[in-house]
């Protein structure tokens, strides 16, 4: 599959080099075509690893990672131009973390919205759906590092694009438990749990955590 990965940084080589190793065709984008990290990236990830812009990178993906730092996601989106997103399934990784006011981060968009409702209703034709932003970058892509049956969440409007992320959530990345909440309202959920998870880091001393579901 192409796949365009929007975001340099450490969420977005994770994920990227991850895709490449599935055999994915990956194309990296960033505000500018040379940007540093991305070349860099693209340069030691192999063949099937290229970048560019914002743009490029969603042209050239039949579906799209948003990696991008939450307080910038709407604005590289637009970079990344409605007409290239239109129809495809967008993996939005980001959390509406404010930095500010320095650390702990608190959210820019919290209670009766979120980050994702945002993207999706700035993009109503792209089938938005929320997914590992509870958990850090290499457990995303890696989730043996945490032993046990943990769970990853999904949010979104459209089964089907739910479907397909499940899909590569388990059959590419490995994980086992896969808990689909509902609509993209319910990425509230997930991104206000960012303010516990930035908690329980500092509490355990390293962020090689996650949740295990519990029922009667």
């Amino acid at each position: 599959m192409k796949i365009g990965v929007l975001g340099t940084g450490m969420v977005g080589q994770a994920i990227a080099g991850k895709l490449v190793a599935l055999g994915h065709e990956v194309t990296m984008g960033s505000r500018t075509a040379d940007n540093p990290k991305a070349s860099e990236w693209s340069g030691g990830a192999g063949e099937r690893a290229s970048n560019g812009t914002y743009a490029d990178a969603a042209a050239f993906g039949e579906l799209v990672f948003n990696c991008t730092a939450g307080a910038g996601s709407l604005e590289a989106l637009a970079a990344a131009g409605a007409d290239n997103l239109r129809g495809k399934i967008l993996v939005d990784v980001a959390n509406p973390l404010d930095f500010s006011k320095g650390m702990p981060p608190s959210l820019f968009v919290s209670g009766d919205d979120s980050l994702g409702e945002q993207i999706q209703r700035a993009y109503p034709d792209t089938h938005v759906v929320k997914t590992l932003n509870t958990i850090n970058c290499q457990l995303m892509v890696d989730p043996g590092k945490v032993p046990g049956d943990h769970v990853v969440f999904v949010s979104g409007n459209d089964a089907g694009a739910k479907s397909r992320v499940t899909s590569l959530l388990t059959e590419g990345f490995g994980w086992k438990q896969v808990l689909d909440l509902g609509d993209i309202s319910t990425a509230r959920g997930t991104e206000a749990y960012l303010l516990l998870w930035l908690r329980l880091w500092g509490a355990i001393g390293n962020a090689d955590f996650n949740i295990t579901i519990a029922k009667a």
